[in-house]
């Protein structure tokens, strides 16, 4: 009887051995990372440290969603791009990123912009859906997708010097991102980075929490996001924690009966 091939190779398990000691991830926690399949929408400030941390834990299915090229003002804060990328499309930068830094993840680049209907197709089977875009209206329809698939979503946002993040997982007792904010505010009321600012390195350190947070749901390990929104204000070097719930009658996922977390 032939015996069954090795789950790593020699390669992966020295590059892995900082996980798999952890008491929390260990082998089986390591090789649930390597099973799961991300989502992950945004190739710019948020989805550059995410990205990077993903592939490097050894991730082993990550596909990237962003229509935007890469730009000279991105290199102050993305750092997943690089000079010499400059008007290239920011998921294939991505991939060129990811594969210098672990060949053994598949990154799948999806050069387009998000809309419902490839949200679709692309939101219902994966593990995970990480909310790395700078647009509401697009956040709230990934929402939506994710709520009709059943997909926990890793949303994170910045402006400025602070940072938010929670995860939205209505089929598990969180609340939607509709329960939170129920109503998009008009588009003047909602400066971008362009007009507002953001110091360079406040995507680097939310986004970093967020692909520990992303880890730790891939592996079942320490104490979920769900029903907390942190907030980090790094001019003040502050972390505030919220709690948040669902809203009866949200009109997004108040149809959803949730099970404990």
């Amino acid at each position: 009887m032939t015996a069954p091939a090795p789950l790593y190779s020699d390669d992966e398990l020295q590059r892995y051995a900082r996980h798999i000691v952890l008491r929390e991830i260990g082998g089986p926690g390591q090789a649930r990372l390597k099973r799961a399949n991300v989502l992950v929408i945004g190739a710019g400030g948020l989805g550059a440290p995410v990205l990077m941390y993903l592939a490097a834990a050894g991730v082993g299915r990550i596909t990237v969603v962003d229509d935007d090229m890469v730009s000279v003002s991105n290199l102050q804060r993305q750092v997943i791009h690089a000079q010499d990328r400059i008007g290239m499309p920011k998921v294939e930068s991505a991939r060129i990123a990811v594969a210098g830094i672990n060949p053994f993840v598949t990154l799948t680049p999806v050069a387009e912009r998000l809309d419902a209907a490839r949200a679709a197709v692309l939101v219902p089977g994966r593990d995970l859906v990480i909310d790395a875009t700078d647009d509401l209206q697009t956040r709230h329809m990934l929402n939506a997708a994710c709520v009709a698939a059943g997909v926990p979503l890793l949303s994170g946002a910045i402006s400025q010097w602070e940072g938010q993040m929670t995860l939205y997982d209505p089929a598990r007792s969180a609340p939607c991102l509709a329960c939170l904010f129920p109503v998009i505010p008009p588009a003047e009321l909602l400066p971008t980075c362009a007009a507002a600012g953001v110091m360079g390195a406040l995507p680097g350190i939310v986004g970093s929490m967020m692909a520990a947070e992303a880890i730790k749901e891939l592996t079942g390990a320490g104490r979920s996001l769900r029903g907390r929104l942190v907030i980090q204000d790094v001019l003040w070097g502050e972390n505030r924690e919220i709690a948040v719930s669902r809203r009866d009658g949200c009109p997004v996922c108040g149809h959803i009966h949730g099970t404990a977390a």
